[in-house]
């Protein structure tokens, strides 16, 4: 399928800035209330080196077609709602430069999908309860005993080092439904989980990590990971998904 936008003598054509390109868009749509006319559908939008792909889907959504789905709130990488499989990899559509695509002369095609592995709601939106499901499922909060302190819980920089990169998680899924595991079988808690599960288990202030490995000791669990990377490469914070999944892993092995 091809958009095409018409407009009429009484309205106002969609601005085009100076200096930018023309590029397509091509969006795998989705309407629940017409399953069989799924499939793609192209746009052109007019590009600036300094726009983020976000801003080509607002310009479609504002100008060309009003029906376009799709979730977004920042807009700066923090919200994580604007994950998608731009280009067949899982991104931030906020945190994606134009400037990485744009190529002097040559036409730019870029294509855009929903994240695999969560079913559809519509067009580029999913439902993300199942993710949810398997993050609540880890405990992703402190555990402690005793009296709570009249002061906050101290604790050394090189405690704090020590899962300092699993607290940069946004739960914008990018890591989870890139892995080929979890689009086999939805079961699998998958890499969000798990570093979520990390951030507390080796938090020198908790007393649940004998609790969260057993959790993930189940058939679901860490032993699923096959290690390809792919959660590594998807996350836009930078996260070692990887090893941190290996981390647990670890600790499973020695802690018994």
């Amino acid at each position: 399928m091809t958009a095409t936008a018409e407009f009429t003598s009484s309205t106002v054509n969609p601005p085009v800035p100076p200096g930018s390109t023309m590029v397509t868009i091509k969006v795998y749509r989705f309407n629940p209330e017409d399953p069989d006319a799924a499939g793609w559908q192209s746009y052109k939008v007019p590009a600036l080196p300094s726009d983020r792909f976000l801003n080509l889907l607002l310009y479609i959504k504002g100008y060309l077609d009003g029906t376009l789905t799709f979730r977004r709130s920042c807009a700066h990488g923090v919200c994580g709602s604007d994950a998608m499989r731009i280009n067949g990899v899982n991104r931030l559509a906020c945190k994606m430069l134009m400037k990485d695509f744009l190529q002097e002369g040559k036409e730019v095609t870029i294509t855009v999908e929903p994240i695999r592995g969560l079913p559809v709601e519509k067009d580029l939106v999913v439902d993300m309860e199942p993710f949810f499901d398997a993050f609540r499922a880890v405990k992703p909060y402190l555990i402690t005993s005793g009296n709570e302190p009249t002061r906050e819980r101290i604790q050394s920089p090189t405690d704090r080092e020590r899962f300092d990169d699993t607290t940069k998680c946004i739960l914008c899924a990018c890591c989870t439904t890139s892995c080929p595991v979890y689009w086999m079988d939805g079961s699998y808690f998958g890499p969000a989980a798990i570093v979520n599960a990390h951030r507390f288990i080796f938090d020198s202030r908790d007393e649940g990590a004998a609790e969260r490995l057993d959790i993930l000791n189940d058939v679901d669990g860490v032993w699923r990971c096959r290690t390809t990377f792919n959660c590594t490469d998807a996350c836009p914070r930078g996260i070692q998904v990887t090893k941190a999944i290996q981390e647990v892993k670890r600790a499973l092995l020695f802690s018994r």
